[in-house]
């Protein structure tokens, strides 16, 4: 260990947080999270003979070290899944076993989704929170969590009411009582405190008791009382202490961003865009959101393009238009900084937009080929910095209209870049493929008498996809819709497999 980073462990605080390895070059190479920094930090760098000889390598490597005070060991936690997605630092891959990733799934298609945890997601249609890299402090959380949203982890219905039923810790499926929509709703609260948004939860169920209060419901009044106290307790809860093993780094990257192109502040709201569509159909954008640096995904918004065809850049202003309505300013505000998941093309059609709307907005694209950041150079709010360009190894390439920076992709700022541009596309790309696969589901089903969208859904939900739905027998069919509706379905069904057979 050299002298610069003994003195700098003198300061670590007291506190839980997430802390940043980094090798010589600076480059980030372990990210962890702690329930006491102090002491978990300096562990690395005490002699001890119990090391395995990877935790020995990532030791000899460690040059610097960096690190982000958070309120609790519950952000800790979150936090640290959000980093070491957007990082993929090599040590994190290299210490953890087949069997330290965990996730937690809830299957919200379900009409009383289960949650539980898994090691592997699989493409369900199933919502996967994670990964995180403590399965233990992930069940402690979920422990904790289960009183205060209360679930159950039945993937098949027992017969009668679990002992969990009683405890108050499962809402009680099997019972027949549950209200489906109520106990979803608690779920999609769950998920977003999973998403480390337990202060904007807190901030809604307050709002939601002083309604029940107001409207006299005292009892419901009471049930967001206790929700509220248990949510913010959770900051003395101990989810990992010493038991945290080598499984983030102080997140220079919004402030080497801001330096880089001399933003007017630290960028605390920024917004990506993305387009997704098959040769012009089915065509939509999406708005992902990263709040100090962190995916918010309950600011995510999807737009599905009302103008047809195959032009990137028409989409890209058409969304950019909506975006930036009067109505949407004033819901939702405005970002300090827009990345657009494309080239100069895409980039300019946002700015035309936000010239209309006389938004003095920073933002820049990023051409996808070579990861390069592209600039407009006349649009005032970005300007690069090439002082700080030097110091990041970067090579500016001129054109008459565009700057374009090719930033070595080690560094913070095209880390947090490119993950908030896969994020931008994974949204829109998944919002994609949901309209496609119902408008192909309407299609065939749209033409059935009777077969309206309430059927359409139960159908689906029932036989998993539009080919289990075909392949149906009239029994199962008739048991589910009731003989004149089965029949109606059956007829229509075997026409459209003989039309197939011909063809």
């Amino acid at each position: 260990m050299n002298k610069q980073l003994s003195e700098k462990l003198k300061t670590l605080p007291n506190a839980p947080g997430v802390y940043f390895h980094k090798d010589a070059e600076g480059k980030i190479i372990y990210v962890g999270k702690a329930a006491v920094l102090k002491n978990r930090v300096r562990q690395y760098f005490q002699k001890s003979g119990n090391r395995d000889p990877k935790t020995e390598l990532l030791v000899s490597e460690i040059a610097d070290t960096d690190w982000q005070v958070v309120e609790s060991e519950f952000e800790a936690l979150f936090l640290e899944s959000e980093l070491v997605s957007r990082y993929m630092p090599k040590y994190n891959i290299l210490l953890r076993d087949d069997k330290s990733q965990s996730f937690v799934r809830i299957d919200f298609k379900s009409k009383y989704p289960s949650v539980t945890m898994t090691r592997q997601p699989l493409d369900d249609g199933a919502t996967y929170y994670g990964p995180y890299l403590s399965s233990f402090a992930v069940k402690r959380a979920l422990k904790y969590l289960r009183k205060i949203f209360p679930y159950s982890t039945h993937l098949v219905m027992p017969q009668r009411a679990c002992l969990l039923v009683h405890l108050h810790l499962c809402p009680g499926p099997e019972t027949g009582t549950l209200d489906s929509k109520t106990y979803v709703g608690s779920l999609k609260k769950l998920g977003r405190v999973l998403n480390g948004q337990r202060a904007t939860i807190i901030a809604e169920l307050e709002k939601s008791m002083k309604q029940s209060s107001s409207s006299k419901d005292f009892e419901q009044a009471a049930q967001y009382r206790d929700q509220i106290r248990s949510l913010k307790e959770l900051d003395k809860r101990i989810l990992f202490s010493d038991k945290e093993f080598m499984d983030l780094s102080k997140d220079h990257a919004l402030t080497e961003l801001s330096e880089l192109l001399q933003l007017p502040k630290v960028p605390r709201r920024i917004e990506g865009y993305d387009i997704s569509h098959m040769s012009g159909t089915d065509v939509v954008a999406s708005m992902v959101v990263f709040t100090n640096g962190v995916a918010d995904k309950s600011q995510y918004r999807k737009f599905k393009s009302r103008i047809p065809g195959n032009n990137d850049f028409e989409h890209m202003r058409e969304v950019m238009r909506r975006r930036f309505s009067d109505i949407n300013v004033k819901k939702w505000g405005k970002p300090d900084f827009i990345l657009i998941d494309g080239g100069k093309g895409q980039l300019r059609a946002a700015l035309s937009v936000l010239s209309e709307k006389d938004f003095q907005i920073p933002a820049v694209g990023l051409a996808k080929k070579y990861e390069e950041v592209v600039v407009k150079k006349d649009w005032k709010p970005v300007s690069i910095d090439t002082e700080v360009a030097t110091k990041l190894r970067a090579f500016i390439r001129e054109t008459p209209d565009f700057s374009v920076i090719d930033i070595p992709n080690t560094s913070h700022t095209v880390k947090l870049l490119q993950r908030i541009r896969d994020e931008s596309h994974r949204f829109a790309v998944s919002y994609h493929s949901n309209l496609k696969v119902k408008r192909q589901t309407s299609s065939i089903l749209d033409d059935v008498p009777g077969v309206g969208p309430a059927t359409r859904k139960k159908l689906i939900r029932t036989f998993g996809s539009m080919r289990g739905v075909m392949q149906a027998r009239h029994e199962e069919l008739e048991l589910l819709l009731g003989p004149k509706q089965a029949t109606i379905l059956t007829q229509y069904i075997r026409a459209e497999n003989r039309i197939k057979k011909s063809l």
